[in-house]
């Protein structure tokens, strides 16, 4: 960090509180998210530690009122990561995702403040809450819960290795699907081949591939989704066939960003928190708070799906 102002650390003056990119810095992150997770952390022992019996008030809506500088930097932050990332980006991901994961673990496995939130549900029918605010109170409950507040001693400190390796391999599976989607990208040297294109996408696609070396060819980058925009107008057959592979190799292309052993740890590491937390499996933990609810009935709806 430079003597100048960050840019994270106070609310946006712009409409609606929009980032103001052109002021924000790659370095600038970083010690936001440290500002921002060392400022939760005190509001959160605050309220745990309160010496006032624990009301809605002073619990709930102090939970939710807590870590607004995080929750701001975050959104920011992760909306780059997903939209226009780069290499000091990632590292910064890299190095605050287990981090991120760890200050969560902090909180939802503070004793002190599950036992607050843990009174207030059971007395909930006698708090005379309106709709929104009791299922706030049922939300926070769960979630404490789904985190692991009423495990033991012991299984909370596996409970936050799992959480920071998921963390950690969650982020090198995204590092390396960004990697591939960029190598992968096609390249084409005859115009022809780009028949069905507009004139504008060809354009495009010329400026890619000069960014990148290669005069008078055309690039066709990958998004992320499998199925890529350009082939509901491509009209060479082989060039599209091109494009699918490329899509659908990423990540297991047997290189340095290959992901088959990456997304094999994510599978064990969800496997042992869902039995941990004492789920079934790892779908089950998922779609509990989901509009399916159960494993049984996402399945139900596929099955009636499928056939027509």
């Amino acid at each position: 960090m430079t003597d100048r102002e960050n840019p994270l650390l106070a609310p946006s003056e712009l409409p609606y509180e929009l980032p103001p990119f052109d002021r924000i810095a790659d370095d600038d992150f970083l010690p936001a998210f440290e500002a921002g997770m060392a400022e939760q952390a005190a509001e959160v022992a605050a309220i745990a530690a309160c010496a006032e019996e624990p009301t809605f008030d002073n619990t709930i809506v102090a939970l939710e009122r807590s870590g607004e500088l995080l929750s701001r930097v975050s959104a920011v932050f992760f909306n780059l990561t997903a939209s226009h990332t780069n290499p000091a980006l990632r590292r910064v991901q890299a190095e605050i995702a287990p981090r991120l994961a760890a200050h969560a673990d902090a909180i939802h496995l503070d004793p002190a403040l599950f036992a607050r939130i843990d009174t207030l549900y059971r007395r909930r029918d006698s708090l005379d809450l309106d709709d929104e605010s009791a299922w706030l109170l049922r939300r926070y409950h769960r979630d404490f819960r789904r985190a692991g507040a009423d495990l033991q001693a012991a299984e909370q400190d596996r409970l936050r290795v799992l959480n920071e390796r998921l963390s950690s391999a969650s982020t090198r599976f995204q590092d390396n699907l960004h990697a591939d989607t960029g190598e992968l990208a096609v390249l084409v040297d005859d115009r022809a081949e780009l028949a069905g294109l507009s004139d504008e996408a060809v354009a495009a696609a010329a400026e890619a591939a000069e960014a990148r070396g290669e005069h008078g060819r055309y690039l066709l980058p990958l998004s992320l989704p499998t199925a890529q925009p350009v082939l509901a107008s491509l009209e060479n057959r082989t060039l599209r066939e091109r494009v699918f592979h490329a899509s659908t190799r990423r990540g297991h292309t047997g290189g340095e960003h290959d992901n088959t052993a990456v997304v094999a740890e994510i599978a064990r590491l969800r496997a042992e928190r869902a039995a941990l937390l004492g789920y079934p499996h790892h779908a089950a933990y998922v779609l509990e708070e989901q509009t399916a609810g159960t494993v049984e009935a996402a399945l139900e709806l596929l099955h009636r799906l499928a056939p027509a």
